[in-house]
């Protein structure tokens, strides 16, 4: 099979791959590749493992930039912590993973069509939105950004009125800028947006939340919150 052909895995669970991972189940599948919950076999160690397509991954670029990513921001408790890197042969084609801890809870996604109305009032939207901003203001001090932050991309638990949350995936292509750094503002403020109802019910919404939501207007966020630090302090003195 050519390698521009590989655009689905289909790893049936039991499977053995790289010679040290059982597969359990898939997690996830994005433009890049799929994820697969892993156990080790020499442990009972269950993993998170990213296959990326080999189209996706020329030279092994996506997973070096990847691996070296996260290893910059091991510290930010909303990223998910790499462990290694792995290979394993799949229809005659050389596919790489990535390995790194599992995460316990569900998408944003999944999460909120659980939810009365498939949404979170307003106060708990907020708490969700501050530990969003807590964490990647730290990707931010950093010079760094995620670039693809939105409901698919979140992996959240609920902790009595507060939530665990994981980030997964990030943007791959494009430098550290100023300019990334806002794009990922504006998408925090789109997430609490849109857990709280949307455009449905944006209107009927308090003040005190549109004055977060800007009406989506990306000049009037990007004024008032330059960072998801200026964000966080804001959430934290706001008047209700």
């Amino acid at each position: 099979m050519s390698r521009r052909d590989v655009n689905r895995f289909r790893l049936r669970p039991g499977e053995v791959v790289g010679g040290k991972y059982v597969v359990v189940g898939l997690l996830g599948r994005g433009w890049e590749g799929e994820v697969y919950r892993v156990r080790e076999r020499g442990t009972g160690v269950e993993r998170a493992a990213k296959f990326f397509f080999p189209k996706r991954n020329l030279r092994n670029s996506a997973l070096r930039f990847y691996a070296r990513k996260l290893h910059k921001l091991r510290n930010c408790p909303l990223l998910i912590q790499y462990h290694a890197q792995e290979e394993t042969e799949w229809r005659g084609t050389r596919v790489r993973f990535l390995v790194s801890d599992l995460v316990e809870g569900e998408i944003l996604s999944r999460f909120l069509r659980r939810q009365r109305g498939k949404r979170l009032g307003v106060f708990e939207g907020l708490h969700l939105l501050h530990r969003l901003a807590e964490g990647v203001e730290i990707i931010h001090s950093l010079k760094e950004y995620h670039g693809d932050l939105h409901l698919d991309n979140i992996i959240v638990k609920r902790r009595g009125i507060y939530f665990d949350v994981k980030l997964v995936d990030m943007f791959y292509w494009g430098a550290p800028s100023a300019e990334r750094i806002r794009d990922d503002v504006c998408d925090l403020v789109r997430i609490f947006y849109d857990v709280t109802g949307g455009a449905a019910r944006y209107a009927s919404q308090p003040a005190a939340m549109k004055r977060i939501c800007c009406g989506l207007k990306r000049g009037l966020i990007t004024r008032k919150f330059r960072t998801a630090g200026h964000l966080r302090r804001y959430i934290e003195t706001m008047s209700w």
